[in-house]
């Protein structure tokens, strides 16, 4: 954590919600640009929120001015509850959304690997009824679970990026679901599922996304 991080207790179906708000520098920025939700890997493989590509993820919405919310799914740290094979952790994030990014500023969603299957089942949820300004999908589960196409309106304003060599999620997996949608996939090239050495060109990608 920073000295712009608090930590929050936050409310969820399955009980009390573990997360941490990351706040951008007030010096450069008087008021936040908006909110991004952001949801962690796989709870059954050690994935939470403090996982260092949701940190990445989270520096680089900070760094362009945004509310950077990452939480703990269930049965996770002080989460409350138990993994419910992500039907329970949609809820958990759509929860966290209600609470945690006010519903007249701007809200994004991202995610990572699992997470980025839950944000995906979350954009789904919320589109139209509410609008999401951007989205970005980082080695999204796409062989592992039935990942929820990106509506065809919100394709301009999402980023998915995967690993050219992601022995976790394979890419031929995520081509296989974005090739229906012609969605648009940034590989990295040589990038495996947690980009080890490639964090800081992630956080490039991220950061012009954001600011594009």
């Amino acid at each position: 954590m920073n000295a712009q991080t608090q930590s929050l207790t936050l409310h969820g179906p399955a009980g009390a919600i573990e997360a941490l708000l990351d706040l951008p520098e007030p010096d450069l920025f008087d008021v936040p640009l908006g909110t991004v939700v952001l949801a962690h890997p796989h709870p059954q493989f050690g994935g939470t929120m403090t996982n260092k590509v949701v940190q990445t993820l989270a520096r680089a919405w900070v760094q362009c001015g945004w509310r950077a919310l990452r939480f703990n799914f269930r049965g996770v740290g002080a989460s409350a509850g138990s993994y419910d094979e992500g039907r329970g952790e949609v809820d958990d994030m759509l929860a966290v959304v209600a609470q945690g990014a006010p519903a007249d500023g701007a809200l994004a969603i991202g995610g990572f690997s699992f997470g980025a299957f839950v944000a995906c089942q979350v954009i789904d949820a919320l589109h139209p009824q509410r609008a999401i300004t951007k989205a970005v999908l980082v080695g999204t589960a796409a062989s592992r679970f039935e990942v929820a196409p990106v509506p065809t309106e919100l394709h301009p304003q999402t980023l998915v990026v995967h690993g050219e060599h992601d022995d976790t999620v394979p890419l031929a997996a995520v081509m296989d679901w974005a090739r229906p949608q012609l969605l648009p996939v940034t590989v990295v090239p040589g990038g495996e599922h947690f980009f080890h050495g490639q964090l800081s060109l992630l956080k490039m990608l991220v950061t012009r996304h954001v600011r594009a």
